[in-house]
């Protein structure tokens, strides 16, 4: 029987839809997601209000973690189950003895879609990569997408990125600590960059991802191996609520902002100019070949070169 005829059978006798899904039936399997204040995760946002995730039997409940990086943390002690740690953290993370699997696609660069960018505090008299040499600049996790590509981004333009203080600094304080004057410039994404700007806290010096590669992965979803073994029917059914929520997010603009403001929690005027990255469910590994000559140029991989097809949790 299709779904189509379920479905049908269900509502001619009587029933309540929810039994015309069989997912919907069973007890639903629970899990969270650890994200951070960004756009990035707007498809699983989407998945989770649409319903996507529950037509399939499972429950999510979304973690706000503050930074990037504690998300390895927070999946190896099991607090959360899933969680988006920047495609750099999940390498590290592995590099120092964790065993992290990205289970799903999530946001990648696109030169089409300028959401990214180093941002000065205004009149900090920064005009270039070399000009950040000897200053302090935040960015929301050592190690992190945005951290490293932004000491490539220095190294590209001619630049010494170690001659940078790097400190650590939450998307959401961004704007507060750039205005307080403690740091020079921040690194940062849509919508906080856009925030930034509008208050006429900063200036972008420049969006680093038009000197880089295209199509770069920034945020694959991902679990431990050992939660990955034990849970496939999940990990389906997560994919496949996510790949819905992504196409849900292209096709409904308006609504799909209104979903990102609920869990970011920005004033209405930020969301509705706020640049959407680029998403796609599916990860390959492929996709971390840039990273891992990046890293290894900055030193960021003590051990072995990591196994790219072992990162990537099989579809099937």
């Amino acid at each position: 029987m299709t779904s189509t005829t379920r479905r049908a059978v269900a509502l001619g006798l009587g029933l309540s839809p929810l039994l015309a899904h069989p997912a919907l039936t069973q007890t639903p399997t629970r899990v969270s997601l650890g994200y951070t204040a960004v756009s990035d995760f707007l498809g699983a946002f989407c998945a989770q209000e649409e319903g996507f995730f529950r037509a399939r039997g499972l429950e999510v409940n979304f973690q706000l973690i503050t930074l990037n990086s504690n998300i390895r943390a927070a999946l190896q002690s099991d607090s959360v189950q899933l969680g988006g740690p920047t495609a750099p953290v999940l390498l590290q993370a592995n590099d120092g003895g964790l065993d992290l699997v990205a289970i799903a696609g999530g946001s990648f660069s696109s030169r089409a879609v300028v959401n990214t960018g180093v941002v000065e505090r205004t009149g900090a008299g920064i005009t270039d990569a070399k000009s950040f040499e000897g200053r302090r600049v935040g960015v929301p996790g050592l190690g992190a997408f945005l951290h490293v590509l932004f000491r490539q981004w220095m190294q590209v333009g001619g630049a010494d990125w170690r001659k940078v203080n790097f400190v650590e600094t939450p998307f959401i304080q961004m704007p507060d600590i750039l205005r307080g004057g403690s740091i020079d410039a921040v690194v940062t994404g849509s919508p906080i960059m856009e925030r930034i700007v509008s208050g006429n806290i900063g200036r972008v010096v420049s969006n680093i991802l038009n000197d880089l590669p295209d199509g770069i992965p920034s945020i694959p979803y991902a679990t431990t191996r050992a939660w990955a073994t034990r849970n496939g029917p999940a990990i389906a059914a997560f994919r496949g609520g996510l790949a819905e929520g992504m196409a849900f997010m292209r096709a409904n603009d308006a609504k799909a902002r209104e979903h990102l403001a609920k869990y970011i929690r920005l004033p209405p005027e930020i969301i509705r100019t706020a640049i959407i990255t680029f998403q796609k469910p599916q990860i390959t590994p492929a996709d971390f070949a840039f990273w891992v000559d990046v890293m290894k140029g900055q030193d960021m991989l003590r051990g072995a070169p990591p196994d790219a097809a072992r990162i990537v949790w099989p579809t099937t």
